[in-house]
């Protein structure tokens, strides 16, 4: 099946993985809004990705090693070290419920996206 899976089907998916976890992660902070001494959770990929993609592109085989940088890259929660109150307390609520917002919107986009790469396949495969 890996065939029919482009680079551009393979960043939806680790796209999708990373909306999914910043969703969580953001849930959980709003949750925590109250616990003294929580640190909110921030997930970091974009930047990372976006790096790797670069000196994957400059390299002489760049095809292949974007598809490795694709497979290979992976996105991490790390704990915002900001503190907004006097309880030690690392969340605003108003900032994450935006966020929250707009990573709902993002996961949609990716996912009509997903919907749309896929159906093209399916026409594909019944010669329509």
């Amino acid at each position: 099946m890996d065939f029919l899976s482009g680079n551009s089907l393979l960043m939806m998916e680790k796209s999708m993985g990373f909306l999914w976890t910043k969703q969580a992660a953001i849930a959980d902070n709003i949750s925590n809004a109250e616990t003294p001494g929580y640190k909110a959770k921030v997930v970091t990929f974009e930047e990372t990705l976006q790096q790797r993609l670069k000196a994957a592109a400059a390299s002489h085989s760049a095809k292949k090693n974007v598809r490795e940088v694709l497979e290979t890259s992976a996105f991490g929660v790390m704990e915002h070290l900001e503190e907004t109150r006097m309880d030690e307390n690392g969340v605003n609520v108003t900032e994450q419920s935006v966020e929250l917002i707009r990573n709902a919107y993002q996961l949609q986009y990716v996912l009509s996206a997903i919907n749309s790469e896929l159906g093209a396949l399916r026409s594909a495969v019944r010669g329509q």
